[in-house]
């Protein structure tokens, strides 16, 4: 009976192994690919630790330049295991695992012949090793070394049956993505400038935000004050930040302070700081947000909210760079660069009669306009991705996987809070996908007011609104289904190139990046 329940539990072991791997296809994201990958294989083979990593096949292959090595996944390995393999990578088991194009299993490395003079194995005392290429030719490599406490000593003919069927089925799911991130690379009009101006917390690749990156990179290295404006929820925090960081002064401290926030009394205060006794509260010297912000950046949020009072000092302080804390009959210097941010319209305040044009002159030396989500579309998905990758992380929960259908939803949906009502919308979706046992952020997820609603309009849509609507999406839909593919869209489809290209330019549909 022993012998039976063995077998089946085998069998057992076996199919879902097998349902894994095939598992993998879903994966649309190198990272996760790897990680996932390489956890199943360390599971599965007993083995101690692992390390997976994809490498150009030639000299002249070229990887990506925002990862400083090529793609790797590691388990139970410290980074200075990952760097002793790193370092070991070209002359040692693994080199000769990709060189050779076939499977390399010792008992015991320190043991081996083949292996036992090398000073990497010496160094490292390694024992039982399997090492399976990944593609032919290799493109990567799957690495195991030992073996967890309960298992055999060495690595067994199943488990080298499994690593060599792992790196099959791994070889053309990493072409596959690896090609997509080649092509979301020549697709990125922000990758040249971020080689020089580093942003990561500015998301996208659209042409309007590279635009505004190369202005925000001519600025940054300048002590001239900035002037960021753009609608609510544009991302002018992060783009301050950005400002800051790629500046002289990004050693220095930088110092936020919300206009909006502060009554009127207190901004002074708040602002330039008071020494004791300057008033009812300051018993002690309060020091301000310009003292905090000393050889750094002060940055002054919703500007447009400040009453005119309070413009007049700041404009004081713009002119001469000294202040006055309350109460003090010394001026102090204000060593700080001046970014403010606003997403009114200064300039119609100005003819209002509500914000001053000497101070609106001396603010925007170098103004620069956030773009809203309507006018970079194309940054839609990449956002909505980041944004349940970061949910799912900071609620530690299993990453979820955005289908395609809700992508295109987003991006053909309005977004007046912009970036941050996009977040806050994702997170949302995020945990009510949770709530449903779904791993999968589908269009109800992200819109069940609008879907619940959809047969309740007070002011239904016209049979042409309602034709044109239906067009787009089935086009779209269609092109999404062949990989953008017109040819054969159109044949899919039973119309003519030329009208299907008419239909992609009437109703502005671009592809989703991948």
């Amino acid at each position: 009976m022993t012998t039976q329940t063995n077998e089946w539990e085998k069998l057992r072991q076996e199919r879902d192994f097998y349902r894994k791997l095939l598992a993998l296809g879903s994966q649309d994201d190198l990272g996760p690919l790897l990680d996932t990958a390489l956890d199943l294989i360390v599971q599965v083979t007993d083995a101690e630790k692992g390390y997976l990593e994809l490498r150009p096949q030639d000299e002249n292959d070229e990887w990506p330049d925002d990862v400083a090595q090529p793609w790797f996944a590691k388990t139970a390995c410290s980074d200075e295991d990952v760097a002793k393999i790193r370092r070991n990578i070209s002359r040692g088991i693994i080199s000769k695992a990709m060189l050779e194009g076939e499977t390399i299993e010792t008992v015991s490395a320190l043991e081996d012949e083949r292996f036992r003079d090398r000073k990497s194995v010496k160094a490292h005392q390694i024992t039982a090793v399997l090492c399976a290429p990944v593609g032919h030719p290799s493109i990567g490599v799957v690495y195991l070394q030992g073996r967890i406490a309960d298992a055999p000593r060495e690595f067994t003919a199943d488990d080298r049956a499994r690593a060599e069927l792992f790196a099959r089925q791994l070889a053309p799911l990493a072409e596959r993505l690896v090609g997509q991130y080649r092509r979301r690379l020549e697709s990125d009009d922000t990758r040249e400038i971020r080689k020089a101006f580093s942003c990561p917390g500015i998301l996208g690749r659209s042409g309007r935000l590279a635009q505004v990156l190369h202005t925000a990179s001519s600025v940054a290295p300048l002590e001239i004050d900035v002037l960021i404006t753009g609608p609510s929820g544009t991302g002018k925090t992060a783009m301050a930040r950005a400002i800051h960081q790629n500046s002289r002064r990004s050693n220095g401290p930088f110092v936020e302070l919300n206009c909006a926030a502060i009554p009127e009394t207190l901004f002074e205060s708040d602002l330039f700081g008071a020494m004791p006794g300057a008033h009812s509260s300051a018993t002690r010297r309060i020091p301000g947000k310009l003292e905090a912000a000393d050889s750094g950046t002060l940055f002054l949020d919703e500007i447009g909210e400040l009453s005119l009072g309070a413009q007049a000092k700041l404009l004081q302080l713009l002119q001469s760079r000294q202040y006055y804390p309350l109460g003090a009959t010394k001026p102090k210097r204000a060593n700080v660069r001046i970014v403010s941010a606003t997403n009114a319209d200064l300039r119609t305040l100005v003819n209002e009669r509500r914000f001053r044009e000497d101070l609106y002159y001396r603010l925007s030396v170098m103004p620069l306009e956030m773009p809203s989500l309507a006018d970079r579309t194309d940054d839609i998905p990449i956002l909505v991705e980041h944004f349940c990758q970061k949910t799912c992380e900071r609620h530690q929960l299993e990453q979820f996987v955005v289908s395609r259908r809700a992508l295109v939803a987003c991006q053909e949906a309005t977004w007046p809070g912009n970036v941050r009502e996009l977040a806050n919308r994702v997170e949302a979706a995020v945990i009510r996908a949770r709530g449903q046992d779904s791993t999968t952020l589908e269009v109800y997820h992200l819109f069940p007011d609008e879907i619940a609603n959809v047969q309740d309009q007070t002011q239904p849509r016209s049979f042409q609104e309602a034709m044109r609507d239906f067009q787009r999406r089935f086009v779209r839909e269609a092109l999404e289904g062949n990989d953008w593919n017109v040819a054969e869209t159109a044949r899919q489809l039973s119309i003519a190139r030329s009208h299907l290209y008419n239909l992609i330019h009437a109703h502005k549909l671009t592809r989703l990046t991948e």
